[in-house]
Formats: structure tokens, C-alpha cells, sequence
């Protein structure tokens, strides 16, 4: 694992207002619009390969266009002490593969300002958005005061950008976070744009939230469901250019960028950036699996290319660096895991294919093989590793789905049936991972997931058959417009499993998480109706974990 490092471009000083940058600004652009650029130079500024060229390459100086360059928005993420990254991607027509940018570099400048009217200027730099990885821009902001609020934009070819919304992280031993104000923090998933409108992202962007962690499933590579809400026609996602297809479309939306303009992000991958049900290089259907490396890496890509992360996490190929710990003063230690890139493949997998399964859990032996991983065992080393170092107040433990059993109960002369694509196809790493937060006395772990369309709470336990003392606390928030099963689905499993203490997958939305020294509240959120793109919202349940007590109750 590596550590969450910024470096960011040359800065004006702090104290440097308007006067002093834009005049400077002007200059930059019209030397930038007669100059050129060496090949090595991009390729040391850009993260895929670029071919080597006998000549400089220009950099266009392209006229005011008839539609506006930063019509996919702005986005930041993964912010640490002093740094945060910065995100856009030009595309000018957004229908077009290309963006319509053409094969031109485009010289872009960025400013982070301590004031939303953007008066007071911080920092600011230049960069180019290459073709080579379609015009997007990451910028690694370094040098700001911790624990700060601060807004930014772009400017390009006379364009400017909306203003964003970011944030600094305390320093690690900061007591209390925000000056005395709950530590805010948004969960989201699965947003198949198909299923309905991101009323959910309008009532993020106006809570303005600390941070939004996004725990997988942001687009969805095929077509699914019943009744959609917002049919796009799309093929099923194989190629580089069709995976940017889809991200350009959820991009599109103003919802979804209104909230990823509010606040920073850490985006986590599921199944279907890739392909529903993946395993490692293994996809779900043996037709796949001829070429599935080359279609993983394409995934990847076209995913960085649209997502607020730093470069340091861009995909090398087919291996996707993970993200590390992230440290919120002494308050949060927040764990950002991977449950795809390195799993085993599932257990007992339908006949003719792999993938997840629903099985009786007595029938089917490879479950209990404790060779198998969902983390792979370097990531469980590296997390035990982690536990054993902490010093944090409370330990949010991100992954992507319920960790706790679910059982679904035996009906029409069926036994029992459990779910392989989860946790309960891994028992014994799930057994390693309670055991691990109960050997190194993890303070106040909790854990949160997404995956299941459905709102979840539930006691994690230690032990192999999730039999020991509880040892953690789980919540799952539902998704953000992904279709979920009938009432009575829900109603069964909250029978059936003794340590889910709430299911309720009627609507759609996101968790909200308020953490003091003294308790984490956790508010499940629901939209009034997904197919309405002005939806109300409401508060299913909220929940309370008190420090030194695993365990949620009811709040009120």
C-alpha cells in the first residue's frame, strides 16, 4: 500500500490575490497559444504512454467554442492534510467519442481560492488535458492549511469552469474535526442511470458534506431491469471507447455534478465498471473470457479518466494501485478496500459459467477452503498490518457490499441458500477479518458497504460461523437509483439472520454519517420516488453507535 501523497504544480504565494495572477494568466495563454512542447515533456505530464514523435507536439490554441469545454463539470477527491486532487475533462461535444477536442493537447490553468467569489487565490498552475487520456485534467494540489475549506476551477481556450467545492483533512493528531462539528461523510452506489434520476446527488450537493465516499458501481457496463426510467441504447460495454461512452454519459448529468462539486470524494470499483460479477481476470461468462484482460485495463482507464484520483492511483495496465488509509485527524481512520481486483474466484459457480451463485451452503465445500480470499491475502497482511498500527477513535472499514451472513430461509422445499459473491462466499476470510479487529483491539471499527440496493444494519461477530462476541458494526445504504427486490424479500432475511438488525430496500438513496468523539449516527436515507428528478426525501431509520460499545441502537 502506498501513502496518500500530493504534488502539486507551482504556486503563486499565498497572500497573491488577482492582480497578481491574472495578468500572469493572460501572458501564460497567449505564450501557450505560439509554443510548443516536447514529446518527452508530455509524456513525463501524462499518465498513459505516449507515442515518441520526431517533432513537438503543439498545443492548440483553439478559439472560444460554440459549446462550453467543461461540460462534464468539476470534481475533487482524496483529500489529505494539505493536498487534494483535481479533476475535469474537456469535452466540448460530449456526444462525440473524441469530445470533440480532436488529437490536440489544450493548455489548461487551475486556481484553488480560500473564498467561493474566487477573490483570494492560493494556488494556481498550468497543465495540459491530453488526447491521449481524452482530455481529462488531474491535478495534485499541494501546499494548503489543513483542516480548510477552499474552492476552485479551470479556465481553458476562454472557457471557465463552475466553481467547485473542496476540503483539507485535519492533521493526524488534531483533536476534533471541523472545529467542534461532527465529522460528515456521505456513502453512496450503484447509480444505474437507467433506473431512474439522481434526485439522491441533488440532495447530497445541498447538504454540503464533509466528504462523499463512493463504494462501487458508478456506472453500469450492460442494460438491465424492468421499466427504465432512462433508456440510453447503449451496446454493453467491451472496448475502451465504450466504457468512456458511459462515463461521459452519467457525467452529463447536472445532479451528479452538482455533487461532485459540493464536496471531495473517494471513489471505490465494484463489479459493474467492469463486468457484473468479475473475479480477479476471470469474467462471469467463458465467452468472455478471451480478451477480458485487455477489456479489465480498458475499464480502468476509461474509470480514472473520470474519476477525482490522484495520479499516483492511475491504472498500470492490468494492475490498479489501491488506496491506502486515510487518517481524519484523531477522530477517523477510514480503510479503503478492494474486493475485486484480487478475489479468489466464487465458490460452486452455476453450471457452464463462473461468477456468483446462490448455494446450499452444506452442499458446496469449496465456501470453507481457507486458501480462498475476497481481499487476496496480501491486501487481509496489509490490513491486519493496518489494525495493529491504529490509533484512531473510530475505524470505518470501506468495502463493497454486507459483510455480516444473510441467509436466504429454505421455501418451496429448498434448503437454506447463501449468496457467493459476497462475504458469504468468503467465510474464512471474513473469519480472518473479525478475528483480526477483535486480536488488535481495533477501537470503534465499523463497517460500510453498498452492492445490495437495500438499507442494512447488522452485528458483525469473530468466528468462522459468526458465532463469537460481536466485534463491529455494519451499515449498507441502498442505492442511488438501482432496482431492489420486493418487500417481502426484505422482510424474510430480517427473520431469518439473528445479527441483521434492519433491511429495507423500498427506496432508493445514501447513508449519512455524523461521527464525534462519543458516537457515530448513522441516517438512512430514501427517496420519496426515483422516477421523479425533483423526488423528496425522508429518513427511513437512524441509527447510534456509542464509543466503546459495538453494536447500533435506534436513535431518538
Amino acid at each position: 500500500m502506498q501513502s496518500i501523497t500530493f504534488s502539486g504544480g507551482q504556486a503563486p504565494a499565498d497572500n497573491a490575490g488577482p492582480a497578481a495572477v491574472r495578468p500572469a494568466r493572460r501572458r501564460w495563454l497567449h505564450a501557450a497559444g505560439r509554443s510548443s512542447l516536447t514529446a518527452a515533456a508530455v509524456a513525463r505530464s501524462a499518465p498513459w504512454p505516449v507515442a515518441a514523435l520526431s517533432t513537438p507536439l503543439p498545443i492548440a490554441a483553439l478559439s472560444a467554442p460554440s459549446r462550453p469545454l467543461f461540460s462534464l463539470g468539476v470534481a475533487s477527491g482524496f483529500p489529505g492534510q494539505h493536498g487534494v486532487t483535481l479533476w475535469t475533462r474537456l469535452a466540448a461535444e460530449p456526444e462525440r467519442p473524441d469530445g470533440g477536442m480532436g488529437n490536440r493537447a489544450v493548455a489548461v490553468h487551475w486556481e484553488v481560492c480560500s473564498d467561493p467569489a474566487m477573490r483570494h487565490v492560493v494556488r494556481s498552475g498550468d497543465t495540459l488535458a491530453e488526447p491521449a487520456g481524452l482530455h481529462s485534467v488531474h491535478v495534485d494540489v499541494d501546499g494548503l492549511a489543513a483542516d480548510r475549506v477552499y474552492w476552485y476551477r479551470f479556465q481553458a481556450a476562454g472557457d471557465v469552469s463552475p466553481t467547485g467545492r473542496t476540503r483539507t483533512l485535519p492533521e493526524p493528531d488534531a483533536a476534533g474535526v471541523g472545529r467542534g462539528q461532527p465529522l460528515r461523510i456521505i456513502v453512496t452506489s450503484c447509480q444505474n442511470i437507467e433506473h431512474g434520476w439522481y434526485a439522491a446527488h441533488r440532495h447530497i450537493a445541498g447538504e454540503a458534506p464533509d466528504l462523499v465516499l463512493h463504494v462501487g458501481d458508478y456506472i453500469y457496463e450492460e442494460t438491465w431491469g424492468k421499466d427504465l426510467v432512462r433508456p440510453h441504447g447503449l451496446p454493453t460495454a467491451r472496448t475502451l471507447d465504450d466504457y468512456r461512452a458511459r462515463y461521459t454519459l452519467y457525467r452529463r448529468d447536472p445532479d451528479l455534478q452538482a455533487a461532485h462539486a459540493t464536496a471531495p470524494w473517494f471513489v471505490l470499483q465494484d463489479d459493474h465498471e467492469v463486468a457484473n460479477d468479475y473475479a480477479g481476470l476471470i469474467p462471469p461468462h467463458p465467452r468472455d473470457q478471451p480478451g477480458f484482460a485487455a477489456r479489465r485495463a480498458a475499464a480502468w482507464r476509461a474509470w480514472y479518466e473520470h474519476m477525482p484520483v490522484p495520479r499516483r492511483l492511475a491504472p498500470a495496465g492490468n494492475q490498479l494501485p489501491r488506496p491506502d488509509v486515510v487518517r481524519i485527524g484523531d477522530l477517523v481512520s477510514l480503510y479503503l478496500l478492494d474486493t475485486r481486483q484480487f478475489r479468489a474466484p466464487q465458490a460452486c459457480p452455476p453450471a457452464g459459467r463462473a461468477g456468483g451463485n446462490h448455494v446450499d451452503p452444506s452442499r458446496c465445500d469449496a465456501l470453507y477452503d481457507p486458501t480462498r480470499s475476497l481481499l487476496g491475502l496480501a491486501q487481509e497482511a496489509w490490513l491486519d498490518q493496518a489494525f495493529a498500527m491504529a490509533t484512531a477513535r473510530w475505524n470505518v472499514i470501506a468495502q463493497q457490499t454486507l459483510m455480516a451472513p444473510l441467509r436466504t430461509p429454505a421455501s418451496n422445499g429448498r434448503s437454506d441458500r447463501v449468496r457467493t459473491d459476497g462475504w458469504d462466499g468468503y467465510p474464512a476470510a471474513r473469519s480472518r477479518l473479525t478475528g483480526s479487529i477483535a486480536a488488535r483491539r481495533l477501537a470503534n471499527p465499523v463497517v460500510v458497504g453498498g452492492d445490495l440496493h437495500a438499507h442494512y444494519v447488522a452485528d458483525l461477530r469473530s468466528g468462522i460461523a459468526h458465532t463469537g462476541p460481536i466485534v463491529a458494526t455494519e451499515f449498507v445504504g441502498t442505492s442511488i437509483t438501482s432496482q431492489a427486490g420486493a418487500a417481502s424479500y426484505y422482510a424474510r432475511m430480517l427473520a431469518a439472520n439473528r445479527d441483521l438488525r434492519f433491511a429495507d430496500g423500498s427506496r432508493r438513496g445514501y447513508l449519512r454519517l455524523a461521527i464525534t468523539p462519543a458516537r457515530l449516527q448513522v441516517d438512512m436515507l430514501g427517496l420519496e420516488d426515483v422516477r421523479r428528478p425533483d423526488s423528496g426525501l425522508l429518513t427511513q431509520a437512524s441509527w447510534v453507535v456509542e464509543a466503546g460499545q459495538p453494536g447500533a441502537h435506534r436513535a431518538g
